[in-house]
């Protein structure tokens, strides 16, 4: 068989096959351009979503000096500027029909309040005419709260806060631990290590099992919306869970929206700081592309192109510190 030959051979056999590879790589390269894009729009909308917990539901409970534990996220307000930000981003702001549809891909959200938590649903229930109506309601807080092996009772908060149940005492008691340890029967508050052992884990476990419950009871109703998607609660970090309870703060889940032959699954959390912190800024060198970031907008090599709350986060982003 001549040269020729067999390359038309080859040509036969294999292009469809280059032709195939090219696809599915012309695919890959458009679904990452998508999930980059909402990205980016799911962690702006957390993060309005959490700076509007700030404007709270009452004038009494207002932040200032000595009030913090005082303080009653407005969780409302931020699950309506979460929603707002999102369909502003997918041009769907003004349409109920589709904001609606898309909330059949946020199966759960969170406000991490300072004394509890309540979380953000799809509820059914029945209407005065007797249908059967779904829509999205607040739970009840839910407070933080741990129990010991002598039955007394500690409900925490996102300080060194607690309110009480001296089983001995038959009362109940709050104040800050440091305060109360000497003055009521309980272990935990005498060790001031364990104590911040137990709380953390105490909070990070109630939000989670929480969570987990509401986004997977959330499937009866995603076939509704004609989602066909497992909905769970995502592997998180230690690491993150604990810088989510530092402050109260928003997180929202964004799971199941196709993304070529993927899906789209996502999670944010975004605290609405009541001790505000400098941000981190970061723009790229027009010169190299390097990225850099600073606290110090002047020490950056272009404007900046994005606001960050450590530097943590800037370099998970794929940002350098700027070489002084």
């Amino acid at each position: 068989m001549k040269i020729t030959s067999f390359a038309i051979v080859f040509v036969l056999i294999f292009y469809p096959l280059f032709q195939i590879a090219s696809m599915h790589l012309e695919d890959q390269d458009r679904a990452q351009r998508l999930t980059d894009r909402y990205n980016m729009m799911m962690k702006t909308a957390i993060q309005d979503a959490a700076y509007v917990l700030n404007e709270t539901v009452d004038q009494d409970f207002e932040p200032g000096y000595g009030s913090r534990k005082f303080f009653r996220a407005n969780k409302e307000r931020a699950a309506e500027t979460f929603y707002r930000t999102l369909a502003l981003n997918f041009n769907i702001d003004g349409d109920p029909v589709a904001i609606g549809a898309l909330a059949g891909y946020v199966p759960a959200i969170a406000v991490i309040d300072y004394d509890g938590y309540s979380i953000y649903a799809t509820e059914s229930f029945v209407d005065d005419h007797g249908q059967a109506q779904m829509r999205e309601v607040w739970s009840p807080k839910k407070p933080y709260t741990y129990s010991d092996t002598q039955n007394n009772t500690v409900q925490f908060s996102l300080d060194g806060f607690v309110k009480c149940f001296d089983r001995v005492s038959g009362r109940w008691v709050q104040g800050p631990r440091s305060e109360l340890a000497d003055t009521l029967q309980i272990p935990l508050l005498r060790d001031a290590e364990l104590f911040e052992s137990v709380r953390r884990q105490t909070i990070i476990n109630a939000i989670q099992s929480d969570l987990a419950y509401t986004i997977n009871r959330h499937n009866r109703y995603a076939a509704r919306y004609g989602i066909d998607y497992v909905f769970t609660l995502p592997q998180i970090s230690g690491e993150e869970w604990d810088n989510g309870i530092d402050d109260i703060g928003f997180v929202a889940f964004l799971q199941g929206i196709p993304v070529g032959d993927q899906q789209y699954n996502d999670y944010s959390f975004a605290g609405g700081r009541l001790t505000k912190k400098k941000m981190v800024y970061a723009s790229a060198d027009p010169k190299t592309g390097i990225k850099y970031y600073s606290r110090n907008p002047a020490e950056l090599p272009a404007k900046i192109e994005e606001r960050f709350e450590s530097e943590k986060e800037a370099a998970r982003s794929g940002y350098f510190p700027v070489r002084r």
